[in-house]
């Protein structure tokens, strides 16, 4: 319990070690490829923002997650097309977080920070905790990615490992198999366990805070209440079914959210091609940021536009990580831009050509990281 209650610790916390990336001796890749995404926004006088696309694609999406709660709640369809529904409702809510709570959160989806406050709350809507995520994916994550010990994205549950400096055990072996049967229960964790933990811990990753916001408690509290009073409770106490089938349901819905969320987010960082940097003792990394993020990161499946079309762009995550505060439905036109300006300063440009190749290599990665180093 004192992992969660108690905000008064020790009365001295040990604050992690500071992290400082290289600087560029000449004109860096970072300051080149900002200067020319910039003259293609002012050329073709284009909002960072959402577009048309967008906003149409987050009605839809909306749409869909109201419309099959509603259907199933109010006992519309049979019970067999309540399954299906409740699967096609967990995808929703994982294109929910990748389309509109991702874009809200890092303030990409409007140029009105107001608007990204308000969409941001389809984060919480859909079972999970938007300051929490802030601070491990928008702070940490995009900041020290791949980065062992520092990157909370590959600091998994123990029997999966993610990097090549975490120790290894011998089930790890087997992991390749296992792994995606894990992925599936990442929104049951998310729901339950994981904002929790994360929320009332002191350190994620290098990040440090002495105390944590009532404000933010208050609003965990409420938010969580609000998703188990309306996807739990209300459905076991409305839906014309045992209440194991309801739950079961529930499962299903979660499996197949969290497998769709865990997949695309593995698919960027955890494949072939990407490295794993260590800073030196003394916290230093032998490069600039920007290109750091080169090396740690991995675009797939950029040519095949249903892809492009439902998963927040996150297939194009290299140029997510070099501009966060653009709207993910640009990163198909400046990807070139990204590209062509790697290879001018000699960084890689990762990319799998197609989405299944992606697994296949992320499952490569995965039995390799599970036997020893040759």
């Amino acid at each position: 319990m004192k992992l969660f209650f108690n905000q008064q610790q020790d009365a001295v916390l040990e604050r992690p070690q500071k992290i400082s990336f290289g600087k560029a001796i000449t004109k860096s890749f970072h300051q080149d490829v900002r200067e020319q995404v910039d003259v293609y926004f002012k050329q073709n006088q284009l909002s960072r923002g959402a577009n048309a696309e967008m906003i149409i694609k987050s009605t839809l999406i909306l749409t869909t997650w109201v419309g099959t709660y509603i259907l199933i709640v109010f006992n519309l369809v049979s019970p067999g097309m309540m399954l299906a529904l409740a699967m096609l409702h967990g995808f929703s809510v994982a294109l929910i977080g990748m389309n509109i709570g991702h874009d809200a959160i890092h303030g990409a989806y409007s140029t009105n920070s107001r608007v990204n406050k308000i969409l941001g709350l389809s984060f919480n809507m859909v079972g999970a905790n938007d300051y929490v995520w802030n601070i491990t994916h928008n702070i940490v994550h995009h900041t020290y990615t791949n980065m062992p010990h520092y990157d909370e994205d590959i600091q998994q549950i123990p029997i999966l490992r993610m990097d090549p400096t975490q120790d290894l055990k011998p089930i790890h072996r087997f992991q390749y198999i296992y792994a995606y049967f894990f992925y599936c229960l990442a929104m049951i964790s998310w729901v339950f366990v994981k904002d929790y933990v994360k929320f009332f811990q002191h350190q994620i990753g290098p990040h440090f805070r002495k105390d944590f916001p009532r404000k933010e408690i208050f609003r965990l509290f409420l938010y969580k209440s609000i998703y188990y009073t309306l996807f739990l409770i209300i459905p076991l106490v409305v839906i014309d079914l045992a209440w194991y089938w309801i739950l079961f349901g529930f499962v299903i819905s979660h499996f197949v959210g969290g497998f769709t969320l865990a997949i695309i987010f593995m698919l960027a960082h955890i494949i072939e091609g990407t490295e794993f940097p260590e800073p030196d003792t003394d916290g230093k990394v032998d490069m600039p940021w920007a290109n750091f993020q080169m090396h740690t990161t991995s675009n797939f499946a950029t040519n095949n536009r249903v892809v492009n079309y439902l998963f927040g762009g996150l297939n194009f995550q290299t140029e997510h990580h070099l501009f966060p505060k653009v709207c993910h439905v640009h990163y198909p036109k400046i990807s070139h831009i990204v590209k062509e300006t790697a290879k001018k300063h000699g960084l890689p440009y990762l990319v799998q050509d197609t989405f299944f190749g992606a697994i296949a290599s992320h499952t490569r990665l995965l039995k390799k990281f599970g036997r020893p180093a040759a």
